[in-house]
């Protein structure tokens, strides 16, 4: 990481740049000044003599304006060496269509998402462009939104990639609001994983789900109303299933296909039946039938804490794109 100029390190940031990439680095020892950490990531604020720069995976480093040393503006995001390519704005309208709410609401370019509490994904604000009145305003008016319905209140942030959302996730910080779950956006080529050698004679793909299906799918309690129509909506709905030695299959998935993108979701597995495949045949079944809709595009999520998924995704090819995180409102 190089902050030279002329030979010596300098300082070329200022309370300007807020919302701009930075790169810098401080003093981690401030009695010998010898030690020293560089950071990189969105200039959220630099207030009190305090910058806060938010990290690509939603964490923020306070750095002391007295222990900066160096530091520079740098490209908004790297370019890409793999996969497809994508914006955030396009991915995360995506990704919405694959996890359509019960009832929702504009607020602006905010959409405020209700669905009984399953899955945070359509019970959050999905916060894509101004909402037309303050943050603060906006955020009490989600509050109370989400208390008619009895249900907690949370809002979807991205980081990591051009045109994500730093600077409303530390807005969300200074209002009270606390990050509760991470995880990764992650896309790859389509073909890729339609050809993986890979037995799909096993498995089904249907339209629809039954209720063995769902007793595989262990992301909810008790089923509740929200929990199907839920599940089955999106533009292109394919469900996959592995028959098991009882009424509950041994592995199952779901897919749905818009447009060029294909989405992977509910990838399940009985834990006995582990590391036998059954997750890459289900993938492949899956990939093969969105290939033949026309997609040529992979996106999945995951979380950044499931070692096993992220090394299984790593092999099929899928990298990175940018983190996700759901703030939930906490009560002082």
């Amino acid at each position: 990481m190089e902050f030279t100029g002329g030979g010596r390190l300098e300082v070329r940031i200022t309370g300007a740049d807020v919302g701009k990439r930075v790169s810098v680095r401080y003093v981690t020892d401030s009695a010998t000044r010898e030690k020293f950490t560089d950071s990189v990531g969105v200039l959220t604020s630099w207030d009190d003599a305090v910058l806060l720069i938010t990290r690509k995976n939603g964490d923020s480093v306070r750095i002391p304006e007295s222990a900066l040393v160096a530091g520079k503006v740098v490209p908004a995001a790297p370019a890409r060496r793999r996969g497809p390519s994508a914006t955030f704005p396009e991915l995360a309208r995506v990704t919405a269509r694959a996890w359509q709410p019960v009832e929702s609401e504009a607020l602006g370019e905010w959409t405020l998402r209700a669905a009984d509490g399953f899955t945070r994904r359509a019970n959050s604000v999905l916060p894509l462009g101004d909402p037309g009145l303050p943050v603060a305003d906006a955020l009490t008016h989600a509050r109370a939104w989400y208390a008619a319905r009895k249900l907690p209140a949370y809002v979807q942030t991205a980081t990591g990639a051009e045109g994500t959302q730093e600077l409303l996730c530390a807005e969300l910080d200074r209002h009270g609001w606390r990050r509760e779950v991470s995880a990764e956006v992650r896309i790859a080529a389509l073909a890729p994983i339609a050809d993986l050698d890979a037995d799909v004679s096993a498995v089904r793909l249907s339209r629809t789900f039954d209720e063995a299906w769902l007793g595989r799918y262990q992301r909810f309690g008790e089923p509740g109303p929200a929990v199907r129509p839920v599940l089955a909506s999106g533009p292109s709905v394919w469900f996959a299933s592995v028959a098991g030695t009882g009424e509950i299959p041994a592995a199952i998935g779901r897919c749905v296909v818009d447009g060029r993108w294909a989405g992977f979701m509910a990838v399940e597995v009985a834990p006995d039946q582990r590391r036998r495949g059954l997750a890459t045949s289900v993938m492949t079944a899956l990939a093969r039938r969105a290939l033949d809709e026309g997609a040529s595009a992979a996106w999945l999520q995951v979380e950044t804490d499931n070692d096993g998924a992220r090394a299984l995704y790593d092999g099929m090819g899928f990298a990175p794109h940018h983190h996700y995180h759901h703030y939930r409102w906490v009560e002082a």
